[in-house]
């Protein structure tokens, strides 16, 4: 896909900085590393990386004008990007499929969303004014008839990012979260999934955007069309990440 590479190299002003800057959902992290690292190796690209909340980056974004690449948690936010100017191009490169994430030998006996509602449970859930995972929870509670007036009390902990759910099973301070499927699995030593029913359940494609602010385009779609090509795919598929979608 890049064989073109040095001689465009040829073509680039000397004293042009071969330096990118991603802002990237926290949720993607494992992946995103190794991708960012591949691509230095091969490219002589630095790539300095923001990880946050998507919505947290996406404010950043509009305050600071500035940057080259955008990969939320959730194409949702790619496209509030680009409907104000700020996008050139996208690229899909995975799903995220949210699951419960409850405590190892799942003491509670969790089989669902409606178990959620127990008495004495502890649950976490993502802060939709700052997460992806947050805002997407939302949807799966409105798709099945679930008020937040119903649940609220037993959400003992809402988090900036999906990161922070994970660290909280691993820390026993919580019976169950909702989390992105990829997240389960990293903390499946602390905790087990309860999967939600696709047709229950929101999926979430995670795109990657070049900004509008970039001065050194090609380079920023190189990379974003790496992560969307078979050699990436196999990337986020060794981390774990959903690269095909869920039927």
């Amino acid at each position: 896909m890049f064989a073109g590479c040095s001689k465009r190299k040829t073509e680039s002003s000397p004293s042009q900085t071969k330096e990118l800057l991603l802002y990237c959902g926290a949720g993607i992290r494992p992946p995103v590393d190794e991708l960012v690292e591949t691509f230095r190796k091969e490219h002589g690209v630095k790539i300095a990386i923001d990880y946050a909340g998507c919505e947290v980056l996406l404010s950043k974004i509009k305050l600071t004008r500035r940057g080259d690449l955008y990969m939320p948690g959730d194409n949702y936010y790619v496209k509030q990007a680009s409907r104000e100017g700020m996008i050139l191009s996208q690229f899909s490169v995975c799903y995220f499929v949210p699951t419960i994430l409850v405590q190892k030998g799942n003491p509670k006996n969790i089989r669902g969303l409606k178990d959620l509602f127990q008495g004495g449970l502890k649950l976490g859930l993502g802060d939709p004014n700052a997460c992806a995972i947050g805002r997407v929870t939302q949807q799966i509670l409105v798709k099945n008839n679930i008020a937040w007036e119903d649940i609220k009390k037993y959400v003992a902990y809402q988090s900036l990012t999906v990161n922070e759910l994970g660290m909280q099973i691993q820390a026993r301070a919580l019976d169950a979260v909702i989390v992105w499927d990829a997240i389960a699995r990293y903390y499946s030593k602390y905790g087990d999934q309860i999967p939600i029913a696709v047709e229950n359940n929101v999926i979430s494609t995670v795109d990657i955007g070049v900004l509008a602010f970039t001065n050194q385009r090609w380079l920023a779609e190189s990379f974003a069309q790496f992560a969307a090509s078979e050699r990436g795919q196999a990337i986020f598929s060794k981390h774990g990440y959903t690269i095909e979608l869920p039927k």
